[in-house]
């Protein structure tokens, strides 16, 4: 992919030394979608640095369940951390799902969609065992 990010996106962090051959960066992401490796994601997804999972997650933050962060916890063995991206703006889950994950001895971030584009490419970058579930900017109208 070029330097420049496509028109309505933004460029995900990259880094000199990721270079994508520990496992699946970001792209860009926006409105219109999260590129990665050439593809366009329009709904919710996992990404690990092994596996792209689309279609996960609710159609806005306020309705995960449990489900929806098991899946999280499932897809990767030994995951250390996982990252929940909310769509445009940060959205915390009920506490009681926050406490389902960390239950499990994982680390759980949750931020907006962009910042959880950026930060899972660091932390793949640095090798950690991470998994990413990302709701879209542009979520459907309630």
């Amino acid at each position: 992919m070029s330097e420049q990010a496509p028109f309505g996106y933004v460029r995900a962090m990259r880094f000199s030394e990721a270079d994508g051959s520990s496992g699946q960066l970001i792209d860009a992401y926006g409105s219109e979608g999260i590129l990665i490796g050439g593809r366009r994601f329009t709904r919710g997804l996992i990404v690990t640095p092994n596996r792209i999972e689309d279609g996960w997650g609710p159609a806005h933050p306020v309705d995960l369940t449990v489900e929806h962060l098991d899946a999280l916890l499932a897809i990767e063995p030994e995951t250390q951390v996982i990252v929940l991206g909310t769509g445009e703006t940060q959205v915390f889950p009920d506490p009681a799902l926050y406490f389902a994950v960390i239950g499990h001895g994982v680390g759980f971030e949750v931020m907006d969609t962009g910042a959880a584009c950026r930060t899972y490419n660091i932390l793949m970058s640095e090798g950690r065992r991470v998994v990413a579930g990302l709701l879209p900017l542009a979520l459907e109208p309630r």
